[in-house]
């Protein structure tokens, strides 16, 4: 008896943070940033650089910025793009998986407005045999994951 009524418990729990979520799904979205790294597992691509382009999504409450009308009560854009640039463009990584969660992280820290990022990073030039538009990764962080 005592498991069922934590699970039910558990479950009550998810509901209630899925249903905050709806009422509060507010978004910026920042799309096909681009930049230049040095990201790769080959040294050619480390030392050569390549194109990478990046999608931001925030979710935040878009409440006070709307009743104020003020820039101060929302999410600056530049700030945005100019901390996924300083990864981006930053030291070098093997792995884009790397690289997406260090723009989550930086996003998340640099903005209390912010309560979950999502970033999805392409690879255009990926050094395969054979051809393709990019390669990807999506990782999706919250508060709670700092």
């Amino acid at each position: 008896p005592r498991a069922g009524t934590q699970a039910h418990m558990h479950g009550l729990r998810a509901l209630a943070r899925h249903r905050h979520s709806l009422a509060h799904a507010d978004r910026i979205v920042l799309r096909d940033l681009v930049f230049r790294g040095r990201h790769g597992v080959l040294a050619a691509e480390r030392e050569l650089g390549q194109r990478f382009e990046v999608d931001i999504v925030m979710q935040t409450d878009h409440e006070a910025a709307a009743a104020s009308d003020h820039i101060d009560d929302t999410v600056s854009y530049v700030g945005v793009y100019d901390q996924v640039r300083s990864v981006v463009e930053g030291p070098p990584r093997a792995l884009i998986e790397t690289v997406a969660v260090e723009v989550a992280r930086e996003v998340l820290s640099g903005n209390a407005r912010v309560d979950e990022v999502t970033v999805v990073l392409r690879k255009p030039q990926v050094p395969i045999n054979g051809i393709l538009a990019y390669a990807s990764v999506e990782v999706s962080r919250d508060r709670e994951w700092l």
